[in-house]
């Protein structure tokens, strides 16, 4: 698995300082990839894709791989009286990225509208999907937020 995608090129491209991980190709969780990393469930962060009951974008939330999203608070933060998550194959159709692959910094400049969970902001590091599956990156949640115009809002 090589550790270089478009992700890689464009953090690299800003200057951006990130560690790049191969793991295994096949869809793993992310307390599978936390596992995988030896690194504690609480820093590996999934994406998860919701879709709005009103026209509009998709929404990314990127939680700790080890909670459940609060739908009701996702809707909040995105100004939404509901949201659904979508389903495997809606999110795959939706971000063009396969599940277990769905990352924010792959994009960046889609429209999507990007939330991070607040526990991310007091952590120096997490580690997320680097935009495919078997890569994931260990970068700093603030440099995410900045490139993809994320709020740090409660999620879980």
């Amino acid at each position: 698995m090589s550790t270089v995608n478009n992700v890689t090129r464009m953090l690299d491209a800003k200057k951006i300082h990130y560690q790049a991980y191969a793991l295994p190709e096949e869809k793993l969780g992310a307390v599978e990839a936390a596992a995988h990393l030896g690194v504690s469930p609480e820093t590996v962060y999934k994406t998860i894709v919701a879709i709005r009951m009103t026209p509009g974008k998709p929404i990314l939330s990127v939680i700790p791989g080890n909670q459940e999203l609060d739908l009701k608070k996702l809707a909040q933060a995105a100004g939404e009286k509901k949201i659904r998550l979508a389903t495997h194959q809606q999110a795959e159709e939706l971000t063009g990225l396969q599940t277990g692959g769905i990352s924010p910094l792959a994009l960046i400049n889609k429209g999507f509208q990007v939330f991070i969970d607040v526990s991310a902001h007091s952590l120096a590091d997490i580690y997320i999907s680097g935009g495919q599956r078997g890569l994931n990156l260990q970068l700093s949640p603030k440099d995410i937020a900045k490139l993809t115009n994320a709020r740090f809002v409660p999620l879980t």
